[in-house]
């Protein structure tokens, strides 16, 4: 008799149903976040089925195979504690282990924490979720020497992002910039990159996010025009706890904590993040 549990991989014909498990969980992703992450890793996501029914999703998303991510582990309210969750993330293990990716990280809530660490996920650093309900209005600093992300910015950006991410994220940044409602690179006189961002539209709410930057200065001139632009529905911006120049900036512009979340890491880190250059993360799924 064949077990009632079978992972197996995400097709772009499960993505309605993966859409419909992120609604259920009343998660900000997008149908276009899910193409990214299937696109980015058509052999790293993955679907559980429990007797031939799809029960549950998650996904995996790699950096250069020295760092990975797991992210979107859902599972259907009418299939949990059946073990899925736990075995959707043992085989996303697998996966990665079985590419050689000497690090597994992933933001894990407060509730996943001790699975997690059942499994050997260890903490990075603390980050939370803040929220404004309407935007602004902001005022857009005159003097701050931005312009318009383009694709070939991805690239440029590579010094800056890998010492904030830790390594270098190109493929992931082009895709999210071309996607972004606003994306802006921030440049010195002499046209070196202090900083970049973007805005996007999630699900639920706009997403701020990646936003990185050379000092707290940087990021107090591109966070404002920004948000500038930010149509008439509630921000998330997602922060590291450590930068608190960022948290600071995001209460003085009227966010306010909703929600922690831990950062979390399998095998040796190697490619450390530095929280203090990341004033808002890219998102959970994908670091």
């Amino acid at each position: 008799m064949n077990p009632p549990l079978h992972v197996r991989l995400m097709t772009a014909n499960d993505l309605g149903f993966a859409d419909s498990l992120r609604a259920m969980a009343g998660w900000n992703q997008t149908p276009d976040d899910w193409r990214d992450l299937l696109a980015l890793e058509p052999t790293g996501c993955f679907v559980a089925e429990w007797n031939g029914t799809p029960a549950g999703t998650a996904t995996t998303t790699c950096y250069e195979n020295r760092v990975a991510w797991i992210g979107m582990v859902l599972v259907h309210s009418e299939y949990r504690r059946r073990g899925i969750g736990k075995a959707l993330l043992k085989h996303c293990i697998a996966h990665l282990e079985h590419r050689r990716v000497q690090c597994i990280k992933l933001d894990a809530t407060p509730l996943g924490k001790t699975l997690y660490e059942q499994l050997g996920f260890r903490d990075e650093w603390p980050l939370s979720r803040w929220e404004v309900a309407r935007p602004g209005p902001w005022r857009v600093p005159e003097d701050r020497h931005t312009r318009l992300w383009t694709s070939s910015d991805a690239e440029l950006a590579r010094g800056l992002d890998a010492r904030a991410f830790g390594i270098a994220r190109p493929r992931v940044l082009e895709r999210l910039g071309k996607r972004s409602s606003r994306a802006l690179i921030q440049t010195s006189p002499a046209e070196a990159v202090m900083g970049f961002g973007m805005l996007r539209e999630g699900s639920r709410a706009t997403y701020l996010g990646p936003v990185v930057a050379a000092s707290a200065g940087v990021s107090s001139l591109l966070i404002p025009e920004l948000l500038a632009f930010a149509p008439d529905r509630p921000i998330y911006w997602d922060i590291p706890d450590h930068n608190m120049p960022a948290a600071e900036l995001a209460k003085s512009l009227g966010f306010s904590p909703q929600r922690p979340l831990i950062r979390m890491f399998l095998g040796e880190n190697k490619c450390p993040a530095e929280p203090l250059l990341q004033f808002a993360i890219a998102d959970p799924a994908i670091g």
